[in-house]
């Protein structure tokens, strides 16, 4: 578990997750956060289209953004990143991106419990009156638990 103390420097978090897997293939980065909520930017890329004619970004790259950005929001709350599961996400392709734009990934932690967390957020492409996907989603928290002995 990655602890981020209070009144630690949450980019230092951020740039941990942000600099590994899809993340980094994506070209994920931090644009605001708050206590309970972030948001995160996914530049243009044409390699990211699902329809190269068009150059519209493909629903999968922005599904992982908010995904990411849902995990962010409930690091931030918790203060530290803990291990957990995905219970339900849901998201809603609601249009597409213009061909070109960088796409802005919001999630806010609106609800936690001992075990559980609440998201909910949305993407957009530059106004986020109208935005290219909305989402919802639930994750449960993970005990540490000791490792068995072998006998």
């Amino acid at each position: 578990m990655l602890d981020l103390p209070l009144g630690a420097d949450p980019t230092v978090f951020v740039r941990l997750a942000l600099a590994r897997g899809h993340c980094q293939l994506l070209n994920l980065s931090l644009s605001h956060y708050g206590d309970d909520w972030c948001e995160l930017t996914m530049p243009y890329a044409a390699r990211l289209a699902g329809d190269t004619e068009s150059g519209i970004i493909a629903s999968g790259p922005i599904f992982a953004l908010l995904d990411m950005a849902s995990g962010m929001s409930i690091g931030f709350a918790n203060g530290a990143l803990k291990p957990r599961v995905t219970l339900d996400l849901r998201v809603d392709y609601l249009r597409p991106a213009k061909p070109g734009s960088a796409i802005i990934g919001r999630s806010h932690c609106y609800r936690r419990t001992k075990s559980v967390a609440f998201v909910r957020g949305f993407a957009h492409d530059g106004d986020a009156e109208r935005p290219v996907a909305q989402m919802a989603g639930t994750f449960m928290f993970i005990e540490d638990t000791p490792e068995t002995e072998q006998p």
